[in-house]
């Protein structure tokens, strides 16, 4: 209904689409909370900062000037700046905070698309005449950021007739900037850029580009497309074409309107290397737990898993069954015979990223009940889940965890989770 009135809109008059970014937002976030992490360099890490190969997550931009960006190494930051500060994650906080942005930018447009916790698209084509001009609606929502979340918090907004160019608009006015690209500037803006600086082309994909002897984003135009087709398949083909030509007719959805979930997943990074089998079991299990709460909460079950454990030790697999399940034990049980297809030698390889998800989900009200189901069963899990939500999750949790970490369910930083998008949008 609304994608739809937002292309009868379109069909009227250009689109004036707004892309809103966060600067250092995570950092940001914290030297908000903390003024005595203002002005400093500092790393939010998704554990305790601490030289033993974790990574930085985000890093505030003082840390940026110097070199420290997203990806490096807790030892590296420290090579580059021995003062540097370490803060935890707390994805809790930067997500109320989210919640507190989506409201200001509702309040300039019903179509406010949630790109990821940190950023939004847009759609102010039939709001901007009530506010005057893009110019007027960034200075009003920047004005609403300082006075609702903070001072130190900072967007960088770009605006243009869709979102691919509203995108790299904000990135070229960073931080607390703002861009704006018409029609008749994109080729000369993408004669001074690299096609990595796009939104959809990664570095992997840059570097099979420059392979090909394209290292700008004009040169894909006059590049063959039978070529093009042949090196990245028909569907990718198209998009780079597009991209080229700066095309992109992808409507902004609003954020309350959710797309059907496919699969519900959970990765984790271990605080170190890990040898110990036990404990990487330990981890598996608590993902699981989490990701049978994630479908319990959605009302849905699934038949297929899949497992990736990361490391020297590399397992990878999927496998889908004929039944329904929605509990970390069922989850947990499923992925054990991929697991029990590789060996690893405990003593001498390690695990430091694990990652599940199940698939082919099916509402819990279209499956019929089987004469094998237990209820005793689904009562006690319903009655375990209303004290975890009481109480906080994984209070009640199986022996075989016992004395292992606890694992917080909460929001990622690309906002995945559909249950998560649900409840912003109540």
């Amino acid at each position: 209904m609304h994608t739809a009135r937002v292309a009868r809109l379109d069909s009227l008059q250009p689109r004036q689409i707004m892309h809103i970014d966060f600067d250092s937002f995570f950092a940001s976030v914290e030297q908000q909370y903390n003024p005595l992490l203002r002005g400093k360099p500092i790393g939010v890490t998704a554990a305790n900062g601490t030289p033993n190969g974790a990574c930085i997550i985000a890093s505030s931009r003082e840390a940026k000037k110097l070199g420290i960006q997203t990806g490096t190494r807790v030892w590296e930051a420290i090579n580059i700046c021995p003062s540097i500060t370490f803060v935890k994650s707390d994805f809790l906080k930067y997500l109320e905070i989210s919640k507190v942005f989506l409201k200001i930018c509702s309040d300039y447009s019903p179509f406010v698309e949630l790109f990821s916790l940190d950023e939004v698209f847009i759609d102010i084509t039939p709001t901007i005449h009530l506010f005057g001009s893009p110019e007027n609606i960034v200075r009003l929502i920047k004005t609403r950021i300082r006075d609702e979340i903070g001072e130190y918090i900072t967007v960088s907004v770009g605006v243009s007739h869709n979102k691919l160019l509203a995108k790299l608009a904000s990135s070229r006015n960073k931080p607390n900037g703002f861009g704006k690209i018409e029609e008749n500037d994109i080729d000369s803006i993408y004669s001074t850029i690299e096609p990595t600086d796009l939104c959809g082309i990664g570095r992997a994909m840059g570097s099979r580009l420059n392979k090909i002897g394209i290292k700008n984003l004009l040169q894909i135009r006059n590049y063959s497309k039978e070529k093009l087709v042949l090196e990245f398949g028909p569907a990718y083909a198209d998009v780079l074409e597009n991209m080229a030509w700066g095309r992109d007719d992808r409507p902004v959805v609003p954020y309350y309107l959710l797309n059907e979930t496919k699969s519900v997943g959970r990765s984790y990074c271990l605080h170190q290397n890990e040898y110990d089998k036990r404990i990487v079991m330990q981890n598996l299990y608590e993902l699981c737990e989490e990701v049978g709460i994630k479908l319990r909460r959605l009302n849905k079950k699934a038949r297929g898993v899949s497992v990736s454990l990361a490391g020297t030790c590399d397992i990878h697999g999927r496998k889908t069954y004929g039944d329904y399940f929605d509990t970390g034990a069922e989850i947990f049980k499923r992925l054990k015979p991929i697991l029990e297809k590789h060996t690893c030698s405990v003593s001498r390889e390690y695990v430091r990223q694990i990652s599940i998800s199940v698939h082919n989900l099916k509402d819990n009200g279209d499956l019929l009940l089987s004469l094998f189901d237990n209820p005793k069963k689904d009562k006690v899990q319903a009655t375990i889940d209303r004290i975890n939500d009481r109480f906080g999750d994984h209070t009640i949790r199986n022996g075989f965890l016992l004395y292992s970490d606890k694992l917080t369910t909460m929001p990622n930083g690309y906002m995945a989770d559909r249950f998560e998008r649900a409840n912003l949008a109540t």
